[in-house]
């Protein structure tokens, strides 16, 4: 990828990072409240529901920026050497490695701001000083295996029906495609991803608000799945899916939409 356009995925990711995460911040909270073991009214039920954004705030540019990257690069890297008809899984693989780099950014950020949305009268500053004194740096990572194999189902998911209906309405329109047409593809794809990936999505944020040192704690993501399960049944196991559909849907057109428009307007 020369340097135009890896400055174009760059920018035009981070910015969409920050316009999704800061507009649809409170619908985060009340899904996490929602998952979260202590229940959602203990957890804060409507309170300080910006709890926890300055978090969100920090990571949601650089974590964005590094999945867009690596996610056009591989793409860029493979386009010459694959079939057409094997593009769907260039978008997966793809979509799976620009995840594995972002969780590196976005996990940490990730924890503080779950832990402090379940706990809104402490402050970003403190849940983050806890977290250190308490589990060390490591602390900050804890669930980061859980989000990546939550992830990457989530974007093999997302990313090539994206792609495949943007293709579709492109075909149809004659070769071409508004950015709010891309961002509507968006929506549809990360609405199914949504529904799909939920108890993943559960299971991780069980792990990441669990107390240090318990069974939970330790990141085995088929045990908490059974754990929820057996204590929640399968509600449990989809709690906050409407809150998370929503909001990965409504993220979807203005994430992918933005990506689009920026980018086009770069390059």
């Amino acid at each position: 990828m020369d340097r135009p356009s890896f400055t174009a995925s760059l920018v035009a990711g981070g910015c969409a990072g920050m316009c999704v995460d800061l507009t649809l911040f409170p619908l985060d909270t009340i899904k996490t409240r929602l998952q979260s073991q202590q229940g959602f009214y203990k957890a804060g039920g409507f309170r300080g529901i910006y709890a926890g954004v300055p978090s969100a705030a920090i990571g949601s540019f650089p974590n964005a920026a590094a999945f867009f990257v690596t996610y056009d690069s591989t793409k860029s890297l493979l386009a010459g050497s694959t079939a057409s008809h094997l593009t769907p899984i260039t978008h997966m693989l793809a979509a799976s490695l620009g995840e594995i780099v972002a969780c590196l950014i976005r996990v940490p950020t990730e924890v503080v701001k779950q832990r402090t949305q379940a706990n809104p009268s402490l402050s970003t500053y403190r849940v983050l000083l806890n977290t250190l004194q308490e589990e060390g740096f490591r602390g900050l990572y804890r669930g980061y295996g859980s989000t990546v194999l939550r992830e990457i189902p989530f974007s093999l998911v997302q990313f090539p029906l994206w792609e495949y209906l943007k293709t579709v309405w492109w075909r149809s329109q004659g070769g071409t495609l508004d950015s709010w047409q891309a961002a509507a593809c968006g929506a549809v794809a990360g609405g199914v991803a949504a529904l799909v990936t939920t108890p993943l999505d559960v299971a991780k944020t069980w792990i990441m608000l669990a107390k240090a040192g318990t069974s939970t704690a330790s990141g085995n993501i088929p045990l908490v799945l059974y754990e929820v399960w057996r204590s929640r049944g399968i509600p449990g196991l989809f709690a906050g899916s409407i809150p998370r559909m929503t909001f990965i849907s409504m993220g979807g057109f203005i994430f992918l939409g933005v990506y689009e428009k920026v980018r086009r307007t770069l390059t």
